[in-house]
């Protein structure tokens, strides 16, 4: 028999599994909206973690369109395929990510974005260049990031980015100046992000580039 405890415990994991889906289907939701997500684009995401916003992606490009998902990590891209296998997607290709480059086709994607990545690039204006070259012409880039967090710092402090992004975080002025340092126009700060911790900034590579 379960003690209260124990059924207060399993209650609480189950709110919080809810609680993360919820959040990730109303991202993808929004995200999906602001970059044009319909059939037959081509989208990337950067660190897809389990995927879960590259299966939201993958869904709404259709067939004609195609989703390609990276990941540095050797267990979430096992982890990426067996889904992909599991799920019989035939629009999504798993990458095999590169700290500091992209490893996708230079001009593939109509739209790329990025969740609680970018504060980890050791070299962003580096990065932000692969992904400007990934990108065609009038292409999208959206990412979800949030500001230094002191209890993150203390915690799980990040070795080897910039200082100036502040520890474990990326301060919003400090990002958008580095990839329009990059060649990136700025077109949108939406707020009331489903996440309320977190921003989002969409960018666009200029149809026409020097």
């Amino acid at each position: 028999m379960l003690r209260p405890v124990h059924v207060f415990a399993l209650a609480a994991v189950s709110a919080l599994v809810l609680f993360a889906f919820d959040t990730y289907e109303n991202e993808a939701k929004k995200l999906g909206d602001l970059l044009n997500w319909k059939p037959g684009a081509v989208i990337a995401e950067i660190g897809a973690g389990e995927g879960q916003m590259s299966f939201a992606a993958a869904a709404r490009v259709g067939a004609g369109g195609h989703v390609y998902s990276t990941e540095l990590d050797t267990a979430k891209l096992h982890h990426l395929q067996e889904e992909v296998s599991r799920r019989k997607l035939v629009n999504v290709s798993i990458v095999k990510g590169d700290p500091l480059g992209t490893n996708l086709p230079d001009g593939c994607c109509d739209a790329i974005f990025m969740r609680h990545v970018y504060h980890h690039f050791a070299k962003p204006v580096q990065t932000d260049r692969a992904i400007f070259r990934a990108l065609k012409p009038d292409g999208l880039l959206a990412i979800i990031d949030f500001p230094p967090r002191k209890w993150l710092n203390a915690t799980s402090p990040l070795d080897g980015t910039p200082k100036n992004h502040g520890g474990h975080g990326v301060p919003k002025n400090v990002l958008i100046q580095e990839l329009i340092s990059s060649g990136f126009e700025i077109v949108d700060e939406p707020e009331n992000w489903p996440n309320h911790d977190d921003y989002c900034i969409i960018a666009r590579k200029p149809a026409r580039t020097e």
